[in-house]
């Protein structure tokens, strides 16, 4: 029994300096740059919102927190560098909604675990999708192109950044409710989906409202319907889907968030959640957001996992349903 006593009494103590270390870890970061990795291609505006939110919290911590966009290979690229980093924070990770719940189901042998390779941190945005024509080519209304997708099976394609994506289930969902086949285009940046779209060598793209809003502006882009059951805040004047002779039930949003490498201590994300917490809570953070159509949506660490496993699951259906697939 004392041998027992003893083994209790060292554990106890080894539990109670392993918990010091992780508070002063936390209370002391960050010591050196912070950098957040990017699937998202330069100027995305998930990378730009990223940007904004970096630059408030660089001036809250003393450090310079950079933005890297390392795109490609449906997010593995920047996956594969940031699974190497050291788990104290230095290194985070943005990650949308795509490479968390829906390439799981997508891609064979994918080479992570989104439940226990990262440690959810906080969520950065939420945002709907809109379905976007040249403002030139023949389709004017969704009934035009639902019924050219009728008239020509595997004739009408779409934009989209990487397997996964927003545009990407957008697009085969899209296909799968109105009972045509309709072929995803994958391009590496984002200037290269909306040309295609402009040129009309891709017929429509589902997108953000931050993503297109200026080629709208400058009418060159202009939007059939909102990919939703309801109008969006950003886009009053944009018809809902169901409005204008599309699917009712054609509904598609993405989130992302920040992550930190496997082994993070708990009390380092709680840390930076609400440092990022109150850098989306400044009013000239929240009128970025506002301008491109994003929902400010942060969370707790723990919010973010709870949030990554039920959508896993909610993912896991869709793709099973609609057949889509990573070719």
């Amino acid at each position: 029994m004392r041998i027992i006593r003893q083994f209790a009494v060292l554990a106890f103590a080894g539990g109670v300096l392993a918990l010091s270390a992780a508070l002063a870890q936390a209370q002391n970061f960050p010591g050196k740059m912070v950098r957040i990795t990017s699937p998202f291609p330069a100027g995305l505006t998930p990378d730009v919102i990223t940007r904004v939110v970096a630059d408030k919290l660089g001036r809250a911590w003393g450090q310079q927190v950079v933005v890297e966009a390392r795109p490609g290979a449906n997010g593995l690229i920047a996956i594969g560098a940031f699974k190497k980093a050291a788990p104290d924070g230095h290194e985070l990770l943005l990650l949308p909604n795509a490479q968390l719940t829906i390439n799981p189901h997508l891609i064979k042998s994918i080479p992570y675990d989104p439940e226990s390779d990262f440690v959810p941190v906080s969520l950065l945005y939420r945002t709907g999708f809109l379905v976007a024509v040249s403002a030139t080519g023949p389709y004017r209304s969704m009934r035009d192109l639902i019924a050219a997708a009728r008239a020509n099976p595997e004739r009408i394609t779409y934009s989209t950044p990487f397997v996964g994506s927003g545009p990407h289930v957008g697009g085969a969902l899209l296909a799968y409710l109105t009972g045509t086949k309709m072929v995803p285009v994958q391009f590496k940046e984002g200037s290269q989906m909306f040309t295609s779209i402009i040129n009309g060598d891709v017929a429509f793209i589902v997108s953000t409202s931050g993503s297109a809003a200026s080629l709208v502006k400058a009418g060159r882009i202009r939007y059939l319907a909102v990919a939703g059951p309801a109008r969006l805040a950003s886009d009053p004047d944009v018809p809902a889907i169901g409005e204008v002779g599309g699917p009712a039930d054609f509904a598609v949003d993405t989130w992302g968030g920040i992550v930190a490498p496997r082994g993070t201590p708990p009390e380092l994300a709680r840390r930076i959640a609400a440092d990022i917490a109150k850098a989306m809570a400044e009013a000239d953070v929240r009128e970025r957001y506002r301008a491109v159509g994003f929902e400010v949506k942060s969370s707790s660490p723990s919010e973010m996992g709870d949030l990554i496993r039920t959508e896993l699951r909610r993912y896991g259906d869709m793709v099973k349903r609609i057949g889509i697939t990573s070719e």
